[in-house]
């Protein structure tokens, strides 16, 4: 108890001391341009190239004091005050590319001024990110979220038995369980750690006491064998050294002295002759390494009396006792291969040489780095305690062992500034760290065996490529295209999703089940396939079981197993996958408002605003009659309501030929639905096939989402502006590449903010 409280103790100091030296607030300057990638542009300027068309085109609304939907271009007066809010600028940029801006009721500017407009945009940015000092963030100390610390686990220690399970769940941050600004220690996740490390190395170093010395007498024992010239009885052994004490007399008859043997299992052990009266017993030992099993263990009179006259006395062994002692010097019990693999060392060495190269391997795996002398020390002191108070040597190791699991190294992904580099200067991560990034980018674990001896050697960097494609070929790689296709397609909704029983009575916890599996099986596929992340929105194939087949209409599928097969019409891609139509309804109708706020959301990266405190839902609004469609365009027809509800409402009607567990549907209500669609741009469409073609002829947005999505979740922090030229370099190569998955996760790998970090500020 008193060593589990230092324990507990220790982790708290640990941790509290890591916190407040690694931790710094992220800085905010602009992002690191490659000297290869800078573009000569023009000097573009707020007040001769962009202030001109706002004054024609929005001033009327953002502008001389107007403010409609909280945005006024009036603050805005050169170029150093535009750069300062580039959040307001990429939300401009993304109204004007998508034509929603101007609104329809005001004259349309012509498109060489929009393009000149954008252009002059992007060309101010451009300059000043040239210009800018270099930022490449810094990311935020950040622990294992629950997932991670399974995985770890199991790499670490070869147990595969989820002790996190038990944890509080993670935080959420940009959509993502991974984000070190909000993945928070309390104190009950620090007494979860202490007891998940004494779980893990209980079950992973098997401590077995050695069997116990026993004395067993057989004369104990019953045996209707016994007779004067055989006396014995069976005898269980373990492998060992075992003691045979017999004491013994005999009843002499002629000449020749009585003659015994000590026989166990049929093995002599040994002979001696009895010349002394029977009121004169004598004993006689011997050691004998006996196999395990149960024998007969006897002493026999080899020289019986042979055909005595009658009256005659004859020859008999009268057996006192009997004696068996052992086992002595049992061989090690079998052990299983995480107590092996933990407890290798030298052979021969003295116990705290060998807890120290025990310690110093598992912590280096552990740390995932080469661990200080100080640190091995620190966890040997724990070892010296527990060895004074004649614990064994398994049991010391243990102990110390279980210290590498609640420090702070091992709970957190910790990154150290370079001793002696100056505040707010961009260096490169060491290998190590390098490891430990893509690791847990593409496994949610830690770096293996090769990551390590790269790192070592220093070659990591030279070998990126090949490692990607390992990696992201690697079995591991599943809990990373997992967990983010859940996330970035919120497919834990679905876990919580409820729709009516009664209307919908063929949605089971079962086919709940088989829609989020046939969404990570696609999302899988076009990875390790690596084909183009535009397959995501539309793709000729899907993954289905036999209910979720039936579901579909597709021609029968037999089992529980899901089989590739051909989409049916209208079903192709994310979009239209019944889990996503499913999360993004209500329990008992469509929801196009959810279903257009899902593609903002996950599809562009251009979520609307919340909505106003004082406009009541939808369902509450009672005086509009109608179809769901004649209803919206009721609620749009309220100004409050349209400036989002004019972005959400078409991109959600596209999917209304699919009912509220995504099955297909005609009509509604006894109405033919009505998929069709404009979007603010002035292109119409028509269903869900019609939307997605729209969206792949002009990409840029999703890829974009995309890139940005993945890249949040690969550095495990939220995207800031000066991130904006990494983001852009990534989806330029995608597209030079045919936009296939491997470009992506090899460029966010390769790109600045992944390889580079921010010191810390000054204090």
């Amino acid at each position: 108890m008193i060593l589990r409280r230092a324990l507990l103790v220790t982790l708290v100091l640990f941790t509290g001391v890591a916190i407040q030296a690694v931790v710094r607030s992220a800085t905010t300057p602009a992002a690191v341009v490659d000297d290869a990638q800078q573009a000569k542009v023009d000097k573009v300027t707020y007040e001769k190239d962009i202030l001109p068309f706002l004054k024609k085109h929005c001033f009327s609304c953002h502008g001389d004091g107007k403010a409609k939907a909280g945005m006024s271009f009036d603050k805005f007066r050169d170029n150093d005050s535009v750069t300062k809010d580039r959040k307001t600028w990429d939300n401009v940029l993304h109204m004007l590319e998508s034509r929603e801006m101007p609104p329809k009721e005001r004259p349309k500017p012509e498109l060489a001024e929009v393009d000149a407009a954008l252009k002059a945009i992007e060309d101010l940015f451009i300059e000043f990110d040239r210009t800018a000092k270099p930022n490449v963030g810094r990311v935020t100390l950040r622990r294992l979220n629950r997932n991670e610390y399974n995985n770890t686990i199991r790499d670490l220690v070869g147990i595969d038995f989820k002790p996190a399970d038990d944890f509080p769940g993670d935080d959420v941050g940009y959509g993502f369980d991974n984000i070190g600004d909000v993945l928070n220690v309390s104190p009950l996740l620090l007494e979860k750690y202490l007891s998940a490390a004494e779980s893990v190395l209980d079950q992973a170093i098997v401590i077995m006491d050695p069997p116990k010395l026993a004395k067993q007498r057989v004369d104990q024992f019953k045996d209707k064998k016994n007779t004067a010239t055989d006396i014995g009885a069976n005898v269980t052994f373990e492998e060992g050294d075992y003691i045979f004490r017999v004491q013994v007399s005999a009843d002499q008859a002629g000449d020749e002295p009585v003659k015994v043997r000590l026989v166990a299992g049929g093995r002599n052990l040994k002979e001696f002759e009895i010349k002394d009266p029977a009121n004169k017993p004598v004993t006689q030992e011997v050691k004998v390494r006996m196999k395990p099993g149960s024998v007969r263990v006897a002493i026999n009179l080899l020289n019986p009396t042979k055909n005595p006259p009658a009256g005659a006395p004859k020859r008999a062994i009268n057996l006192k006792f009997l004696e068996v002692q052992g086992p002595f010097d049992p061989p090690e019990p079998p052990r299983p291969e995480t107590h092996k693999r933990l407890m290798a060392h030298k052979v021969g060495l003295p116990p705290r040489e060998a807890a120290k190269e025990i310690i110093t391997r598992f912590a280096t795996r552990a740390y995932r780095r080469p661990v200080t002398t100080q640190e091995v020390e620190a966890c040997l002191l724990l070892f010296d305690k527990s060895a004074k108070k004649g614990r064994r040597f398994e049991l010391s190791v243990q102990i110390a062992l279980c210290r590498v699991l609640v420090s702070p190294h091992f709970l957190f992904r910790v990154e150290l500034d370079p001793p002696g580099t100056p505040p707010n200067t961009p260096y490169s991560l060491n290998e190590f760290e390098i490891a430990s990034r893509m690791s847990y980018f593409l496994w949610n674990s830690m770096p293996d065996d090769e990551l390590f001896a790269l790192a070592s050697k220093g070659e990591l960097r030279k070998n990126l490529a090949q490692q990607i494609t390992r990696m992201t070929k690697d079995k591991k790689s599943k809990s990373f295209l997992e967990n983010f296709a859940e996330q970035w397609l919120t497919l834990r909704k679905l876990e919580t999703a409820s729709p009516d029983p009664k209307m919908f009575p063929k949605f089971t916890p079962s086919l709940r089940d088989a829609m989020i599996k046939e969404s990570q099986l696609f999302f899988d596929f076009v990875v390790r396939e690596n084909r183009s992340v535009l397959d995501l929105l539309d793709a000729d194939f899907t993954f289905v079981n036999a209910e979720l087949a039936k579901h579909y209409g597709l021609p029968a599928v037999k089992g529980k197993d899901f089989v590739k097969v051909k989409a049916p019409a209208g079903r192709g891609g994310i979009l239209t996958h019944a889990g996503i139509l499913t999360l993004t309804s209500n329990a008992t109708r469509t929801s196009p408002v959810r279903r257009g706020k899902f593609v903002l959301e996950q599809i562009f990266n251009s979520p609307p605003p919340p909505p106003p405190d004082d406009v009541p839902e939808l369902d509450d609004q009672h005086e509009l009659k109608g179809t769901l469609r004649q209803v919206m365009e009721q609620h749009r027809a309220n100004a409050i309501c349209a400036s989002c509800h004019k972005r959400m409402d078409p991109l959600g009607f596209a999917f209304e030929n699919f009912d509220a567990i995504g099955a297909w549907r005609d009509k509604d209500a006894g109405v033919p639905v009505d998929a069709s669609g404009e979007l603010p741009d002035g292109r119409t469409f028509k269903g869900a096939d019609g939307l997605k073609a729209l969206i792949k002829q002009n990409n840029k947005m999703f890829v974009r989402c995309l890139t940005e999505k993945m890249l949040t979740y690969a550095l495990g922090r939220g995207l800031e502006p000066y991130d904006r030229r990494a983001v852009d370099s990534i989806v330029e190569a995608l597209t030079k590449q045919d936009y296939r998955f491997s470009v992506l996760i090899s460029e966010i790998i390769k790109s600045d903010p992944f390889q580079m970090r921010m010191t810390g500020e000054a204090k």
